[in-house]
């Protein structure tokens, strides 16, 4: 619980929820890069070649993702930079003060609007506080943060104007978010600065993620506790704000927007929204304490996010890192991320919803980042419904995260998840799954359903567009040391799990491996030391194939098969001599369905 920034430090004076934030995550011990105007890679990054480049120039418009990975297991076009030209506009020089009081909004919409016109530029945010409301970025703006500047944006809520949206992968009615650009192209957001969304004016807090003088000194700064006395919201309205909005919406997404305002407190926006962009640069600068999710690109293209820190306490609701949300081809290196919710997370729609738009995140490589606290290192979900494909994650370490590679969708999502390939990643004191496949997630943080009753029953429910998908991944040379369960893969009766490869994996838990509802897994070399039950546990699966591996020293039971529906399980090549129990069938495993050779 390193990212830990309790209610009252944060409402002090101007500035402080920064200074302890960065003081108090480890995110924070990230290499800054020279306060030059060419950012140089940073010599930690192993494996990238590429070129420097400097966004203000329109020499270098172009990333080759094969220059991030010498083995590139799909094909994927080059990403395109922005091209922004080399002008600067200074917000000062437009009346912004840095003085952490006066209000800025206008100051900085009349900088990039001056730069816009002039064909756009890098706009430059100087050492200070800049406080803010909403700001709009324009095609062929780089907004530059110099070391030492803060933008801050406004705790007040009625600097927001309500906006149509798509939120948490629906259309919605939510305040407009602090950063935001809609069809925007070539656009930037660089520097060392720090970007502060003053979320704690905006988010619910769980009494269940404090403890008990956190939260006692939380309910003492005001706002309102709800009826069962379990979330604390920063206002009466936010409160209401809930069933309000179910009427509304009721009546149908299209009302008069005035009508939402009765809500306004409750509808929390992502703090950066860019929404259809094209040619997207994030470079350097920390994103913190954001209302809702941290940075979320919709239906955009051609994104090089780098060398960027993304900061939220670890009780912020929906306070995920990065969503990836509909989008194609983008690059993800050198980055931290310590946060409240899904670190980076892969979406494409919700429902009904996702599958009609029909556009999955595809062709996206993420390298050598590291996550602290946060529900999943790698998330794919649980809005998936356009579909999801071309996915690379390579040598990247996770930290007591909730769940290390999280995969997750439920009944009703429909889309298809496929041709995922993730290798070369380090966990350590993981509390529930190391590796989580969940096709019945039903909201609930994984710490939260890690009590969930297993073995309940199952039924078989019909094949439709809206059942969903998860087939064809390969997750190689895997290490983790102190996980709740090593891996589970959990399918549907009507849907297994298909054709994935765990290979080169090396764990310790305190359960192994589960299975059920899954078909064609292939285990190749996986060695899992486990504290409890059997290693390898299997249930209504198929087509299993375990090769190579040994049973640690100590195992009693390694491999247990359950369910009618298990057949086909092949051990090959498998050190068994430290297991007492090497094999192990429940009631109704049909003879012949475990083989060994």
């Amino acid at each position: 619980m390193n990212s830990i920034v309790r209610r009252a430090d944060m409402r002090l004076v101007v500035g402080v929820w920064v200074v302890t934030a960065l003081a108090w995550s480890p995110a924070s011990a990230r290499v800054t890069p020279p306060a030059t105007d060419v950012v140089p890679l940073a010599p930690a990054v192993r494996g990238i070649a590429l070129e420097q480049e400097q966004p203000s120039q329109a020499a270098r418009t172009s990333v080759d993702p094969r220059t991030l990975s010498a083995d590139l297991p799909f094909a994927m076009p080059v990403v395109a930079l922005p091209r922004i030209p080399a002008r600067t506009v200074r917000i000062a020089d437009h009346g912004a003060r840095g003085d952490g009081e006066a209000l800025n909004t206008a100051a900085i919409a009349a900088a990039i609007a001056a730069c816009a016109r002039a064909g756009g530029g890098r706009v430059v945010v100087p050492r200070g506080v800049f406080l803010t409301g909403p700001i709009e970025l324009k095609s062929g703006i780089e907004l530059h943060l110099e070391r030492g500047a803060v933008l801050l944006f406004s705790p007040s809520i009625a600097d927001y104007p309500l906006a149509r949206v798509s939120y948490e992968g629906l259309p919605a009615v939510r305040a407009r978010s602090p950063i935001w650009a809609s069809g925007a192209e070539d656009i930037a957001i660089t520097g060392e600065g720090i970007i502060d969304g003053s979320g704690q004016a905006w988010r619910p807090v769980k009494k269940a993620k404090m403890t008990p003088g956190q939260w006692q000194a939380l309910v003492a700064s005001g706002g309102a506790v709800d009826a069962a006395g379990s979330t604390w919201w920063p206002s009466r309205e936010a409160a209401n704000g809930a069933e309000a909005v179910k009427a509304l919406d009721r009546r149908g997404p299209d009302g008069p927007l005035a009508e939402y305002a009765v809500a306004r407190e409750y509808l929390r926006p992502v703090m950066v929204s860019l929404v259809g962009c094209r040619r997207v640069l994030l470079d350097g600068p920390t994103f913190q304490n954001s209302p809702a999710w941290n940075i979320h690109p919709l239906l955009s293209e051609d994104l090089v996010i780098r060398n960027i820190t993304v900061l939220n306490p670890w009780y912020s609701q929906n306070g995920d890192g990065l969503d990836l949300d509909s989008c194609r081809r983008a690059l993800v290196y050198n980055c931290r991320f310590d946060v409240g919710d899904d670190a980076i997370c892969i979406k494409s729609g919700k429902d009904e919803y996702g599958r009609r738009r029909g556009r999955p995140t595809e062709d996206v490589v993420i390298t050598d980042c590291v996550v602290y606290h946060g529900h999943g290192g790698f998330t794919v979900g649980s809005e998936m419904s356009g579909g999801v494909r071309n996915i690379l994650v390579e040598r990247c370490t996770f930290l007591g995260t909730d769940v290390g590679l999280r995969f997750k969708t439920t009944r009703g999502r429909g889309g298809v998840v496929e041709k995922i390939w993730v290798r070369d990643v380090q966990m350590k004191d993981i509390p529930t799954d190391a590796i989580g496949f969940n096709m019945y997630y039903g909201g609930e943080a994984p710490t939260e359903a890690a009590d969930a009753k297993s073995g309940a029953s199952r039924p078989r429910m019909p094949v439709t567009e809206a059942t969903p998908q998860f087939r064809d991944m390969v997750l190689t040379r895997i290490v983790c040391r102190g996980a709740g369960r090593a891996v589970m893969l959990e399918g549907l009766p009507e849907m297994p799990i298909r054709g994935i490869v765990l290979d080169d994996v090396r764990m310790s838990a305190r359960t192994g491996l589960a299975a059920v509802d899954a078909e064609a897994i292939t285990l190749r070399r996986v060695d899992i030391t486990a504290g409890s039950g059997p290693v390898l546990a299997v249930r209504d699966s198929r087509e299993v194939s375990i090769e190579g591996g040994a049973a640690p020293p100590g195992t009693g039971v390694f491999l247990r098969v359950d369910g009618a529906g298990s057949g086909r399980i092949r051990l090959s090549a498998v050190d068994l001599k430290n297991a007492s129990t090497p094999i192990e069938t429940g009631a109704g495993v049909a003879p012949g369905a475990v083989t060994r050779k």
